[in-house]
């Protein structure tokens, strides 16, 4: 690639010592990805937006939640894909990796709708993210009614609260023009560039 044709992200992340009370957060999240999001390290800027981004996405990914977290990860990954976020499609398709996700499956979520490694709660659960992060949003009754045949309350709450907080980090990547690390970079390149994916404005 013409080094010209890089990006320069719009912010650039801070180093993780920059900001002592987020310590914890970030090594909690290097725990669970392996490194530090280059979206939270921009995002110390405001140390309080921060944190709570962190509180609430560790409660998304919590292992003691009633929905499975790698399939939370291929939802955000469906919902961020709807949305054309770049970056958080190759953060979502890692996070798959991480939290278990089958190779042959994560390659296989371009076609969730027809392939034989979805089951029927899956699908609809992928059908409900397309159609929640959508603008307008497209949920009708009859899809919200065909969600409840499979899943309880609690796992709509979860499944909505993963949807709705990739909205936001959706918005503040795709913004920002978020460089992506290596880790999600690689992954990209396996399992979404034959579907179109590249880095982008992502580009470290």
């Amino acid at each position: 690639m013409d080094q010209r044709a890089i990006p320069s992200p719009r912010l650039k992340p801070l180093p993780p010592d920059q900001t002592p009370e987020l310590k914890e957060q970030f090594e909690a999240m290097r725990n669970n990805l392996g490194f530090i999001p280059n979206s939270i390290l921009i995002m110390q800027r405001s140390p309080k937006l921060a944190k709570a981004l962190a509180q609430l996405t560790a409660v998304i990914w919590d292992p003691e939640g009633n929905v499975d977290r790698g399939l939370k990860r291929l939802i955000a990954h469906v919902a961020s894909r709807t949305a054309g976020c770049r970056y958080c499609m190759a953060h979502t398709a890692g996070g798959a990796l991480h939290f278990g996700v089958d190779d042959n499956k994560l390659a296989a979520v371009w076609e969730y709708q027809t392939s034989p490694l979805f089951s029927a709660a899956e699908r609809i659960a992928l059908d409900f993210a397309v159609a929640a992060v959508s603008v307008p949003n497209t949920v009708t009754d009859a899809l919200f009614a065909d969600l409840r045949k499979y899943w309880d309350e609690e796992q709509v709450v979860e499944i909505v609260g993963v949807i709705a907080t990739f909205g936001f980090l959706n918005r503040w990547n795709d913004t920002l023009a978020t460089p992506l690390e290596d880790e999600p970079i690689a992954v990209g390149e396996k399992f979404l560039a034959p579907h179109g994916w590249s880095p982008g404005k992502h580009a470290a």
